[in-house]
């Protein structure tokens, strides 16, 4: 009888993967907690969230037991002149986490169309005001999700390379990292003295999956003042930082100037079900108000609003609001930073950084930083081979545990990590 690895090779293409050179994947039967268990019982600790979504845990019992009781009510219904309790509920939640100003909760299902939506939502507010402002600004390396508008507004990489043709100029500044804050701030200042920049779209404190790249709030709200006084649009994606990835429960909530639109996603459901969510102020709500049904916002999706999903963020919401959650985000914080003083004088290391729940240690390599650095497959099975899933960003290490993890399970990670800064060899 063929095990489930085997049976996927067969009909299964997977994402971000060379198909012909990679390996059997890890069938995956059951988690729970920090932990997922594979088809040969083989005990893995999550080091990373399963991509950041699960947030709060595999099987999270509460969760599981709300998307059971909207399942016997209502699975799913068209969005578009049709409206549901979750779906209402669940906007009138968030609201009161976004900031003051915003007042719309725009559904679809994943990152990648919480920020499509965003852009087309920021493009069509010029047109609808008679306008063309086409330019958009965008953070160096950046990444906003694969369909084209997100890809766009992307850092130009491997991902991008095929259809480097049909994507949309871009005016590309640098991250405003420790020590290039003023020579990011000018750029930004030179491509806002252009009449036609629409939006200016950023991952507020760190960029993911350019390396967790991390930059400080402070240089991030001047940006957004500049952005401000030359009225051009500001898009935070929080897809990834937002629900405490980074201490607080959005990582604008560290701004004084706040986003006009933002995107969430990921941990927006704790990691049940696919969910996209874009908000916005009055101001762009309001420029698709009109008689003239042109000027109408024509995005959506089949699936927008599911009640599931809804049920799911909702459930999620409830434990984001205990006071529990905000404690083991301290706590995991805490014991992040204290772990990242005692490694950073490793010599195999170029530089610890740390910020929330989110520690990335970037190795030093020959090759430089890379996504497709040669040491990232041996970092994966080296951890794979001690019971962690770790997935490395070339030579970026990173740790982006769901909060439910335990201070052992920490220390194991803590623990696996020592021990392969301790044997890795720069090459």
């Amino acid at each position: 009888m063929k095990s489930i690895s085997e049976r996927d090779k067969e009909v299964i293409w997977h994402p971000y993967t060379q198909m012909q050179t990679s390996g059997m994947p890890v069938a995956i039967v059951k988690g729970e907690g920090a932990y997922i268990y594979d088809e040969n019982n083989k005990k893995y600790i999550d080091a990373i969230s399963s991509w950041w979504v699960n947030t709060l845990g595999h099987c999270n019992k509460y969760i599981a037991s709300k998307i059971s009781e909207q399942l016997m009510k209502l699975e799913h219904v068209i969005f578009a002149g049709f409206t549901h309790e979750p779906a209402v509920e669940l906007a009138e939640r968030l609201l009161k986490h976004l900031p003051l100003n915003h007042k719309k909760i725009f559904y679809s299902d994943n990152g990648s169309t919480a920020v499509e939506v965003a852009l087309k939502m920021a493009l069509q507010f010029w047109t609808n005001n008679g306008l063309k402002k086409q330019k958009i600004i965008a953070f160096r390396n950046a990444y906003h999700g694969d369909t084209f508008g997100a890809m766009s507004v992307s850092g130009r990489s491997v991902f991008t390379t095929p259809f480097s043709d049909l994507l949309f100029d871009v005016e590309f500044i640098d991250v405003p990292v420790k020590g290039q804050e003023e020579i990011s701030f000018l750029q930004l200042q030179k491509a806002a003295k252009s009449d036609d920049v629409a939006a200016f779209i950023f991952e507020p404190l760190v960029q993911g999956a350019a390396g967790m790249v991390m930059y400080a709030p402070e240089i991030l709200d001047e940006m957004l003042a500049i952005c401000n006084e030359k009225n051009i649009i500001t898009i935070a994606d929080e897809v990834m930082t937002g629900f405490y990835r980074t201490g607080t429960f959005f990582a604008t909530d560290r701004l004084k100037n706040k986003p006009d639109i933002i995107c969430l996603s990921k941990g927006i459901t704790g990691g049940f079900m696919a969910m996209g969510v874009t908000s916005c102020n009055e101001k762009i709500y309001n420029a698709f108000l009109s008689e003239d049904k042109t000027k109408t916002l024509y995005h959506g999706h089949s699936y927008t609003g599911n009640p599931l999903s809804c049920a799911a963020a909702i459930a999620s919401l409830d434990l984001y609001e205990d006071k529990t959650c905000e404690e083991n985000v301290l706590r995991i914080s805490f014991r992040n930073d204290v772990f990242r003083k005692q490694i950073q004088h490793y010599q195999s290391v170029s530089e610890v950084r740390s910020t929330g729940t989110i520690l990335a240690i970037e190795l030093k390599t020959s090759e430089g930083t890379s996504y497709h650095s040669n040491i990232r497959t041996s970092i994966y099975d080296f951890f794979m081979a001690k019971g962690i899933l770790m997935r490395p960003l070339g030579n970026i290490l990173y740790i982006l545990p769901p909060y439910c993890i335990s201070d052992e399970d920490l220390d194991i990670i803590y623990s696996a990590i020592t021990d392969f800064l301790e044997s890795y060899n720069i090459k």
